[in-house]
């Protein structure tokens, strides 16, 4: 079982961050799903009521403890130092903090918070690109919000609430001895990437002269450019089993993230509705400094 997880946020680097640990000799994670979602739904069904128009994604989840044990069962991961999993809806589930505590009381808990506004418009970007977003402006899908959450649809569409990181982490503080949990921003992290994986490798008590390579990032958002292409690099064709037989997995997460990258503009947006959006998570930042113990005013500044 992992002694660590990364339980959150949504769009706040954590794909990136999953490449970076997975080169780091003493450090295990799964190779066969990044996102387990275990503590999110074990022994559950999955009942969302909408994910997006076809062909969209349904949420990868192991949901029975044989399974997730299994993950972790190799000669690999029992040599490891860290031990872990990354799972960024653990923050934001009512349940996992709960279940994690119940197996695993003495993990290490690390979260990655974003400028909470900025985390939704990001989210916002990210089912745009994906084909999954309806709405064509981000004030439409702020608008909707109230009424998707009363009819079930998946969390990705919860742009505003899955920001409220003061009450999301209290129920791991509840749980959780302060010195186990480590909070990092996706600020510091998009600008010192090298600083903030040094931190999180001597919270694990792994080597922290380590330097991964950086130079690459997953899971950016954005418009596309071109659909169709958007479309090849993102769900299953007949051309990816061809290329994955000639092509070394490293490289193929190198050029798939490139071309991601060059087929993706990201439009600025409002600037009043990020500063109404900000200051509706004013009380919110404000609790959240208090938890943590450190400072977020300057998202209030931004």
């Amino acid at each position: 079982m992992p002694n660590f997880l990364i339980i959150g946020t949504t769009k706040a680097g954590t794909t990136s961050i999953y490449r970076y640990l997975q080169q780091h000799p003493q450090i295990f994670l799964p190779k066969q799903i990044k996102e387990t979602n275990f503590f999110a739904y074990e022994n559950q069904e999955i009942t969302f009521q909408y994910w997006g128009p076809p062909p969209s994604t349904t949420l990868n989840a192991i949901r029975d403890l044989t399974t997730y044990q299994a993950l972790f069962a190799s000669g690999e991961a029992q040599t490891a130092q860290a031990i872990g999993e990354i799972s960024p809806y653990y923050l934001y589930n009512e349940q996992a903090a709960h279940r994690i505590h119940h197996y695993l009381p003495q993990a290490k808990l690390i979260a990655i918070l974003r400028h909470p506004a900025n985390r939704a418009y990001s989210n916002y970007l990210h089912l745009i690109r994906d084909g999954r977003e309806p709405h064509q402006t981000f004030e439409k899908a702020l608008a909707a919000e109230p009424q998707r959450m009363a009819e079930g649809w998946a969390w990705d569409y919860y742009y505003r609430d899955m920001g409220y990181y003061a009450r999301q982490l209290t129920r791991y503080y509840a749980r959780f001895p302060f010195a186990n949990i480590r909070v990092f921003t996706y600020e510091a992290f998009a600008s010192q990437p090298t600083n903030v994986l040094k931190e999180i490798f001597s919270f694990l008590g792994v080597d922290d002269t380590f330097e991964p390579d950086t130079s690459f990032r997953d899971n950016v958002s954005g418009y596309p450019r071109n659909r169709a292409l958007q479309r090849f690099i993102d769900q299953p064709n007949i051309a990816k089993p061809l290329i994955r037989g000639l092509v070394p997995e490293k490289w193929r997460q190198k050029i798939a993230t490139h071309l991601r990258q060059k087929n993706l503009q990201k439009p600025t947006p409002h600037p009043a509705t990020i500063a109404a959006l900000t200051d509706g998570y004013r009380a919110d930042i404000e609790q959240l400094s208090a938890l943590t113990k450190q400072d977020f005013s300057a998202w209030l500044h931004d």
